[in-house]
């Protein structure tokens, strides 16, 4: 997941595997009872939605070969004609749905502004736009939201002040300099832990502190920093000053910290159970013992205190470095992480680094657009009662249940079928297979927000509060059993994921829409989308991170010593394969991008074993010439049609752990003979891999 400027690092979304990079911040799913029936009746009007991005054989490229560029093939002839809009970073399948489900989403938060008496979810969307909209009660206030706060940093002299304040922010749902919140156990997955992990730093990843190559983004920050200190107040020439040091600040920070690729593809870097008293140990300057007590939380036996070495350092600072930077530094963030919500003066600095200089975004955001993020970021289960009641039918669902137990079939036979493995770690296999847990569309128990108080004349107040609201009803899981009915995404999210820690696969409400998922299409379509996504989610239970845990959910090896030997060998030879890909000359990261790579491989195989079994027997109903098989791969290719601003494509490449789309579109089916035949490819044509370069893992 990618996500800007977080604030609480949800353990959850952290190791669970999407299907896409993400950039929203997700609010925490669900508990309780559902919220009071709508004080007007919700309707859509389906004219003023974006239509999808369905393949259609026009859309092929017949100066193409399949057997050569499969994904040119497919999509460049819709990628030339389509440019990226200019308030996006990329543009294809996945954001053309998004912008459908943003539309839907419009409506909704309008007619809940517009309601008399609006109570419960309702009445908390509705503020949330209303606040929103009003720019000029907003520009009116200026920086004047904050002032308390600043006032409050201003006045910190020491480190038992600094330290006190990291506490106490924090327990507002405000820590700018870690992530902490609860998840599953790793060694126990039915009871919530506290985590506490890394954070802190303004740009994406610890390379763009270190890495000559991008210290064109260094500087671009640098003057970033220094123009947010300026606008809230800070004299010019005193800005620039507190920007070095915030950049020195940070760059200690970024040594000390994980970087993207040790993180996704080390799991077991998130787990450090200690005591409270050891880790008051490890930071002196910084007791965890107050900072629990300071959450409202009972001190527990042990908590994880994931990257210890960051933590450390974070102590280290707090004796050796001037309060004058700490201050510089907490002035700085607060400011900047509450720029969407002050005036425009913030807003468009905000984007013109965020947005333009990080991304290659060419035009903010409209206002309406940014307002929605906001509360899909701050209530998104909320919205997404609102969202399911008008566009998700129950048809979709049983559909959707039909096609998740013939992928399931399907990848059981495959495990099954395996040479390279053994009979002792095949049967732990199927025993994983078979606590898989489906969850389709939404959640079958929705959150309770009674509790959240929201206003319709305060835009950073309702964040502030929901901050806080989110912050709370998560600590409240710590210590207690894990509740499976949560979700860790919005229905109204065009996104799937696994969990590993409770062996679950979640497709949202908003992904099961064309071209992924569409009832009234044949299975070709269906199986070689949605079908494909099923598959890969599955998949994820068994890539290099997902096979470390067992059917229960717990952190544990089931392997024998030489299956595991050879599933690295295998792993290996994919990360070779992307490796050999390029981007405008810049190398794809292999090993970043393994778990998506095993999880696409394995998906797309799973899913055209599913489709052949799902049509033995049945005529092949050729479509515009195109065999059954022909329109499966096709369909997988549409569904990675996308093409990225040059600046979020290195954005990407640096962080992601997803391939970039064009090599998703040909990586796995490159691999099976299956598309070989399809197309009836030649043996040494670029989409035949064969011998010691094919790969065949699940």
């Amino acid at each position: 997941m990618i996500v800007s400027n977080p604030k609480i690092l949800l353990l959850t979304l952290a190791v669970s595997a999407a299907l896409v990079g993400c950039k929203k911040e997700e609010t925490p799913a669900a508990t309780a009872a559902a919220p009071a029936a709508a004080a007007t009746e919700l309707k859509l009007d389906e004219s003023k939605l974006p239509a999808y991005n369905a393949f259609t054989a026009a859309d092929l490229d017949a100066s193409k070969d399949a057997c050569t560029d499969f994904g040119g093939y497919v999509n460049d002839k819709w990628l030339n004609a389509n440019e990226i809009p200019a308030d996006r970073t990329s543009w294809g399948a996945f954001t053309i749905l998004d912008e459908r489900s943003v539309a839907v989403q419009h409506q909704l938060a309008e007619q809940a502004a517009a309601m008399k008496n609006a109570t419960g979810i309702e009445k908390i969307v509705g503020d949330f736009w209303a606040a929103g909209m009003d720019e000029a009660k907003i520009n009116a206030l200026g920086i004047t939201p904050l002032q308390g706060d600043l006032t409050a940093i201003d006045a910190l002299q020491d480190t038992a002040a600094i330290a006190n304040y990291l506490r106490t922010s924090a327990a507002k749902g405000e820590n700018v300099l870690f992530g902490f919140g609860p998840e599953a156990d790793f060694k126990n997955s039915s009871m919530n832990m506290a985590y506490a992990s890394q954070g802190g730093l303004g740009l994406p990843d610890t390379t763009y502190y270190t890495d000559a190559s991008k210290a064109d983004k260094l500087n671009a920050y640098k003057a970033h920093v220094a123009k947010v200190l300026e606008l809230s107040g800070v004299a010019a020439a005193d800005a620039a000053k507190q920007a070095d040091e915030v950049m020195k600040f940070e760059t200690r920070l970024a040594k000390a910290s994980k970087s993207s690729v040790e993180l996704s593809r080390d799991v077991s870097l998130y787990y450090n159970p200690v005591s409270v008293a050891d880790a008051d140990k490890l930071t002196p300057n910084f007791s965890w013992t107050e900072f629990f007590k300071a959450q409202g939380i009972a001190a527990p036996a042990t908590f994880s205190l994931a990257m210890p070495g960051f933590h450390e350092e974070v102590s280290k600072m707090l004796g050796d470095t001037d309060p004058a930077a700490w201050r510089a530094y907490l002035r700085f963030h607060t400011v900047d992480g509450a720029s969407p919500f002050l005036s425009d003066a913030f807003v468009q600095e905000n984007y013109a680094f965020y947005g333009k200089e990080l991304n290659g975004q060419k035009e903010i955001k409209p206002r309406w657009k940014q307002v929605l993020g906001t509360v899909e970021n701050n209530a998104g289960e909320a919205f997404g009662q609102m969202y399911v009641k008008v566009a998700f039918s129950p048809e979709s669902k049983a559909k959707m249940e039909v096609l998740v137990k013939n992928l399931a079939d399907a990848l059981k036979d495959r495990i099954q079928g395996l040479a390279w493995m053994s009979d002792e770690t095949k049967a732990k296999a199927i025993a994983k297979w078979e606590t898989f847990t489906p969850k389709i569309g939404y959640p079958d128990k929705w959150r309770d927000w009674s509790g959240l108080s929201t206003t319709h004349d305060d835009y950073l107040g309702n964040v502030r509060a929901a901050n806080a609201f989110n912050y709370k009803w998560a600590l409240a899981k710590i210590g207690q059993p894990v509740d499976k009915t949560e979700w860790g995404m919005t229905p109204q999210m065009v996104n799937a994921y696994y969990n590993p820690l409770q062996n679950e696969i979640v497709f949202p409400a908003a992904i099961l829409q064309p071209p992924f998922f569409d009832a009234n299409a044949d299975d070709a379509v269906n199986y070689g989308g949605i079908g494909a996504v099923i598959g890969h989610e599955m998949t994820h239970g068994y890539d290099d991170q997902g096979s470390r845990f067992g059917p229960t959910g717990n952190f544990e090896n089931w392997w024998t010593e030489a299956d595991s030997k050879g599933f690295s060998g295998l792993t290996g030879k994919l990360v070779n394969q992307f490796n050999e890909y390029r981007v405008d000359g810049q190398q794809v990261n292999g090993s970043l991008t393994l778990g998506e790579n095993i999880a696409d491989l394995g998906g797309l195989a799973t899913a055209y074993d599913a489709l052949q079994k799902a049509s033995a027997g049945k005529e092949d109903p050729k479509v515009e010439g195109f065999t059954r098989d022909q329109r499966f791969f096709f369909n997988w290719a549409t569904v990675w049609r996308t093409k990225y601003t040059a600046e979020n494509a290195k954005v990407r490449l640096a962080t992601d752990p997803h391939a970039p789309a064009q090599f998703r579109a040909m990586g796995a089916p490159s691999n099976l003979p299956t598309f070989a035949a399809a197309f009836q490819c030649k043996a040494g044509s670029p989409m035949v891999r064969a011998g010691d370069k094919q790969v065949v893992i699940w």
